[in-house]
């Protein structure tokens, strides 16, 4: 049997409208990554990899990616961590593309696989965020910032606890994993609360705590610390990212619970 060519892997790893999945599909991947990511496929096709094994890598270079930002924060060195950060974040988001691509197109979707994704995020993001915390302390010991970096971390767990565990209630209940309503069961039924929620949302703010953005934002503050010498840059973050994380753990849980989605 002939090895598959880049299209066909393309044409089976990506199906139509698998772009415009609504809170789904993260924007780097509709943007950028999703044009890269069929190439990095066929590789993996071509060598052999299955999906869950993707998918440990991913989960790797995303709890590396958190153990790199907080190796070191001044300086030259701290900067190279940062890079460092961010390119395996950058790798991260690659496999949680081409491990989902590799099982539509071998037709090798599993239970197990989505279960691996989905811890693979809860652990990337809490990393990162814990690393976010002792890179902002300067130093591996306890302080006000290492605190910041754990309650962000703790936020993020939550927020997609929160998201997970409505799909655990409505199984539970015996309801479909989605409500038949689809995005109408996202609005809470309070008129107040469905505006209050839209404006949040326009505000893009709880992106800061995504993996990606976040990597970003640490790659962002370190080039800055580099040029004043400080770790001021890196501190604004992490106090930004706690109040974020912990606002945002409170507002998705009002908002899950007045929408129609536990209905």
């Amino acid at each position: 049997m002939s090895a598959p060519s880049l299209a066909e892997v393309k044409a089976g790893g990506q199906p139509p409208g698998l772009k415009n999945r609504r809170n789904e599909e993260h924007w780097a991947g509709r943007l950028y990554m999703r044009d890269i990511s069929p190439l990095f496929t066929w590789l993996f096709v071509r060598i052999g990899f299955s999906p869950n094994q993707l998918t440990y890598m991913m989960i790797a270079c995303g709890v590396l990616g958190g153990a790199a930002v907080a190796v070191s924060a001044g300086g030259t060195t701290g900067l190279v961590w940062a890079i460092a950060g961010a390119l395996l974040i950058q790798a991260y988001l690659l496999l949680d593309c081409s491990d989902g691509e590799v099982a539509r197109f071998r037709n090798r979707t599993s239970v197990t696989g989505v279960y691996l994704d989905r811890i693979g995020h809860y652990m990337s993001e809490v990393a990162l965020l814990a690393g976010l915390g002792v890179r902002a302390q300067g130093a591996w010991e306890n302080g006000g910032y290492v605190e910041l970096g754990l309650l962000a971390a703790l936020g993020a767990a939550l927020i997609k606890a929160e998201t997970d565990n409505v799909v655990v209630a409505r199984a539970k209940s015996g309801l479909t994993a989605d409500p038949a309503t689809g995005d109408r069961a996202l609005r809470p039924e309070s008129t107040g609360l469905a505006l209050a929620r839209e404006a949040v949302s326009l505000l893009k703010l709880h992106r800061i705590i995504g993996a990606v953005e976040l990597s970003l934002l640490i790659l962002a503050a370190a080039v800055v610390d580099k040029v004043t010498d400080t770790l001021t840059a890196t501190r604004v973050l992490a106090v930004a990212v706690a109040i974020v994380a912990v606002v945002q753990t409170g507002l998705h849980f009002v908002s899950i619970v007045a929408s129609r989605r536990l209905k």
